[in-house]
């Protein structure tokens, strides 16, 4: 379950420095056991630096991780990357076995774990066949089946949603749940896709390196405050003002609208209409997402 260890995989100040950019700046937060836990943030906002780190692919400037209270043991990690790593000329059970050998494991033990992972992602049917011949979400199968094959005790997964369908990633969101509450597998991916990223147990969202949130995403939500208006009018800066003069609230202008958060919006929103007939075009009202929690946290949109 998740929870069972509050610091089962540690980052610890982390900072990182590409010449005079920094990439992270003094990062700090705790995975736990058995944890589907999300890196949430736009392009640039540090989480692939931050993906790196862990993969110990890069070496941080300062700081350190730590897994189960030690240094970050390649061979207790499992690996999916944002790009294909599959041989498309190998069959599904050639790229296991040559991943498996890599990690030292050979003969019955090697068969047998294979053929529970092909069981596991329902793939025993495509074993045989080239990995050049599989659909963008049945690859997607392989890629995790070769990242758990050696049983490690963290999954990492970069953007694994990339480039799959909406049933490919519903299929996958299904795996990581089962792999975190039923075989105990930490499990910590990159993501700038909100549907996968409100699937997560905890998310730490990311923004121009700096750690800027992390909580679950249902709590993370209720920090917004209410619902979401977004008015659509002839002078977005002039009715921002407005609004703020007359009702009191705090407005803002996100991608040419104003953005109002408001408590019972559906109330608010027709004494808007009512107050400025002439400046509004149009109105829309919702529920705080993830991507309001961003805006809301840093003042920009999640682009």
């Amino acid at each position: 379950m998740p929870g069972s260890d509050s610091a089962w995989l540690a980052i610890e100040s982390v900072t990182h420095r590409y010449g005079d950019r920094i990439a992270l700046a003094d990062v700090s937060f705790t995975v736990r056991r058995g944890e589907l836990f999300g890196l949430l943030g736009p392009n640039g906002g540090g989480k692939t630096t931050l993906f790196r780190v862990l993969c110990t692919l890069l070496p941080p400037s300062a700081g350190r991780v730590t897994l189960a209270g030690r240094p970050v043991d390649r061979r207790k990690i499992g690996v999916v990357f944002q790009s294909p790593s599959l041989d498309k000329k190998l069959t599904v059970r050639e790229n296991l076995l040559h991943q498996g050998h890599l990690y030292g494991w050979r003969g019955a033990a090697l068969r047998a774990r294979i053929a529970e992972l092909l069981e596991r992602f329902q793939l025993a049917d495509r074993a045989g066949d080239h990995v050049e011949k599989l659909s963008g979400g049945l690859r997607r199968r392989v890629e995790l089946a070769k990242g758990l094959l050696h049983r490690p005790a963290v999954l990492l997964l970069d953007e694994p949603s990339t480039g799959l369908d909406p049933r490919a990633r519903r299929e996958l969101g299904e795996y990581l749940t089962q792999l975190t509450r039923q075989d105990g597998v930490t499990v910590v991916l990159t993501t700038h896709i909100m549907e996968e990223a409100d699937r997560c147990d905890r998310l730490a969202i990311l923004d121009r390196g700096r750690l800027v949130a992390l909580e679950t995403p249902a709590a993370l939500k209720e920090q917004v405050g209410g619902d979401v208006i977004r008015v659509s009018a002839n002078v977005p800066e002039s009715l921002r003002a407005l609004v703020q003069a007359k009702f009191g609230v705090a407005a803002s202008v996100v991608d040419g609208r104003v953005r109002i958060e408001r408590a019972r919006g559906h109330e608010f929103v027709p004494q808007l209409v009512e107050a400025f007939p002439g400046e509004i075009e149009s109105v829309s009202l919702g529920k705080p997402t993830l991507e309001d929690v961003f805006i809301h946290l840093t003042g920009h949109r999640f682009a």
